[in-house]
């Protein structure tokens, strides 16, 4: 009686279909056959060798994909800064999360289904272990990539909803993007943050050139922008005593004013903003507040940093003596030379100012600042993402929209790998009293020339402008009819061309006994001789 069940278009004979009647060699080049197939064309093996209505439901998916897949390069060609924001979207990339996980799931169940088909009883024994590791391998790069991308995916989204906020996005303004970076404290425990660090990142929004404008964090008489709710209160600037420094206007906002800024989700960070931008003669569209400890973190995920380091750098022990600013023995010194900080060494590299000004240390700070920017490479950026990502949570506070992450994603790849302008409103570019007593058009005008000249071709080696210049070897630094002056003794801590002093003017090694000897002795001056190099500082 004939078989019912067979083809009756002589097909019996097809290897791919019926493995029972071929050589063994042919099918466990059958089975290899079939793994690459579902890894490669999901569903093409289910068509030549199984569930063909399975496979042409898969096919369907694949080729969708594809699809979908083409579209994204052709966006990331055409207009990269949709893509991001695309993805950054919390809908969008909800839903993208959702559909890689599926796929992922579904991936994983065509695999399942490859294997019966494979009929692993059939293969010779010798052959099994070699496709069961073809198998497990495929299905790791496949079905296991795509759920680890859902994964991060939706760790970035989280990392997005707790740093950034969800109102309107911000325009250029003359043609720039303009942030404030602060960096302080910021425990559940603390009303009104004074932030160490005060800093501007100024953007090309069409080139992506940047220039860093670090304000001390002790300059007087800051002026609001106009428009600022806190002019009415100071119109002539925050002149009221040594008090009332920059860093201050966080808290006594936080504590006493309010009311003035009703609709504003951090009303001292806002008006610490609004001085920034009257002080500086620019508009300064939002702000970006760095706890220290996620500071460290960050780097931490990054794998740390590397610098060159102009000198010795404390990392002071407790004050002793806060009249005559005296601490205790150092936990540590970070040596001069060349350097790679983990996080904790970071932080006290960009926060000592043991034994030299708060200048040597705004330089430290800004050449970390660009250290990071330089170092957080793509490779870097895929490598750690989810340790960046989580470090990234402890940005406190960010007035950033996140609708518009794709176009600021864009500029910071624009931004890679160009030269970056920097200008201090203090030592090395203005004298060191021009903060107790600031001229306010003269700072209007030296921001104003740094980022004109931003608009021109120049050469890495080309000072920003004629003000920025360094002046000949017998110039002083201080205040001239001219304008303030920059020192020569000084190079910009941008420049690379310094030579780290490791040894004393007599040509012994300077090293980490010697200064805690010197320290013990209490020989603070010989100690503020022999780092007061540190505020330079290059990136790697």
């Amino acid at each position: 009686m004939p078989n019912t069940e067979l083809p009756s278009d002589g097909l019996l004979t097809d290897p791919v279909r019926y493995p029972a009647s071929a050589a063994e060699p042919v099918r466990t080049k059958r089975a290899f056959l079939l793994i690459l197939l579902t890894l490669f064309v999901p569903g093409s093996a289910q068509i030549a060798a199984g569930d063909r209505k399975l496979g042409r439901i898969a096919l369907r998916v694949t080729l969708t994909v594809w699809a979908l897949v083409i579209l994204a390069l052709v966006l990331l060609l055409a207009n990269r800064t949709l893509l991001i924001n695309i993805i950054t979207n919390p809908v969008a990339s909800l839903v993208i999360v959702l559909v890689l996980a599926a796929l992922s799931v579904g991936w994983a169940v065509l695999f399942i289904n490859t294997l019966r088909l494979i009929r692993p009883v059939l293969l010779p024994k010798r052959s099994r272990p070699a496709v069961a590791v073809a198998l497990a391998l495929a299905l790791v790069l496949s079905s296991g990539s795509l759920g680890y991308a859902a994964y991060l995916l939706n760790v970035s989204r989280n990392a997005i909803g707790s740093i950034f906020a969800g109102g309107p996005a911000i325009e250029p303004v003359d043609g720039r993007y303009n942030f404030l970076m602060m960096g302080g404290d910021a425990g559940a425990d603390r009303t009104g943050r004074r932030p160490d660090s005060l800093s501007v990142l100024s953007v090309d929004a069409e080139t992506g050139k940047t220039a860093i404008i670090s304000i001390p964090r002790n300059l007087q008489n800051a002026r609001f922008s106009e428009g600022s709710p806190m002019r009415q209160i100071y119109p002539d600037g925050y002149n009221c005593g040594n008090e009332c420094l920059i860093n201050a206007i966080n808290t006594e906002v936080t504590n006493e004013h309010k009311d003035l800024y009703p609709d504003a989700a951090d009303p001292g960070a806002q008006a610490t903003l609004e001085a920034v931008s009257g002080t500086l003669g620019i508009t300064v569209q939002a702000y970006v507040l760095v706890d220290m400890d996620g500071f460290a973190k960050l780097i931490d995920a990054m794998g740390g940093i590397r610098i060159k380091a102009g000198g010795w750098v404390p990392m002071s022990g407790n004050m002793i003596d806060e009249a005559n600013g005296i601490h205790g023995m150092p936990l540590g010194w970070i040596p001069a030379g060349e350097q790679k900080l983990d996080g904790f060494r970071a932080l006290w590299y960009g926060r000592s100012r043991e034994f030299v000004d708060d200048y040597a240390r705004i330089q430290r700070q800004q050449c970390v600042q660009q250290a990071m920017l330089k170092q957080l490479d793509p490779a870097t950026l895929l490598a750690k993402f989810e340790d960046i990502a989580n470090a990234g949570t402890k940005v406190v506070d960010s007035n950033i929209s996140s609708s518009q992450l794709g176009s600021f994603v864009d500029l910071a790849m624009k931004a890679k790998g160009k030269e970056i302008s920097r200008l201090t409103i203090g030592p090395p570019d203005f004298d060191a009293s021009f903060s107790t007593v600031p001229d306010f058009d003269v700072i209007h005008d030296r921001v104003s020339k740094l980022l004109s000249s931003q608009g021109a071709e120049q050469s890495p080696a080309a000072a920003p402008d004629d003000a920025l210049q360094p002046q000949s070897a017998g110039g002083g630094s201080g205040l001239t009819a001219a304008g303030p002056a920059v020192p020569a003794t000084k190079p910009s801590p941008s420049s690379s061309d310094f030579t780290p002093v490791t040894t004393t003017p007599n040509g012994e090694p300077i090293t980490e006994e010697m200064l805690n000897q010197l320290k013990r002795e209490g020989n603070e001056q010989a100690i503020r001789e022999l780092v007061a190099t540190n505020g330079q500082c290059a990136p790697l």
